[in-house]
């Protein structure tokens, strides 16, 4: 895993040249909301498990034969895997936030679980819907936090945030 200063070390030796224009705006940007990410993460961690139970209770309001008998949300158990892989997912996409790069969501979180939710028979579709609604619910915790941050830094994380949960349900589609 590298975080973006480090990422941005290894592209421009890669290239060498220096770390410059574009790559050098994203990190004085990076740098900039650091607080606010910091402050987004205690958010996602203080607020995980309302987060992800919003997410679930939706998916299963859509989907009301998960919880029924033979559903992937029935027995219990089968439901605390469920929440369980929600507040997995939910704490990669922080870290990916503190670190500003997906690496570390993509490789030691997203990375054969499709494979693994269709060998087990999870509904892909009710994954990615639970994965939308934490997205939803993150941004609405989130919100009141970034209240009072400049615009641009806020549309900034929002965007950011936003992408880490597409390229978890891009992982599942």
């Amino acid at each position: 895993m590298l975080d973006s200063f480090s990422r941005a070390v290894l592209d421009a030796e890669a290239q060498t040249t220096y770390v410059e224009g574009d790559r050098l705006a994203r990190l004085r940007q990076f740098a900039a909301s650091h607080s606010q990410r910091i402050s987004a993460v205690e958010v996602m961690r203080q607020q995980a498990n309302d987060i992800v139970a919003q997410a679930i209770a939706a998916m299963v309001a859509e989907n009301p034969e998960l919880i029924q008998r033979g559903g992937n949300c029935y027995p219990s158990r089968r439901m605390a895997t469920c929440i369980r892989d929600g507040e997995f997912i939910l704490r990669y996409v922080s870290y990916a936030l503190l670190a500003g790069d997906a690496a570390i969501l993509q490789d030691r979180c997203l990375e054969g679980l499709k494979q693994t939710y269709q060998t087990l028979g999870v509904p892909l579709s009710s994954a990615v819907r639970a994965i939308v609604e934490m997205k939803t619910a993150t941004l609405t915790q989130l919100d009141p936090v970034l209240r009072e941050v400049p615009v641009d830094v806020k549309l900034a994380l929002v965007q950011e945030i936003s992408e880490y949960f597409e390229i978890a349900i891009a992982a599942l589609r």
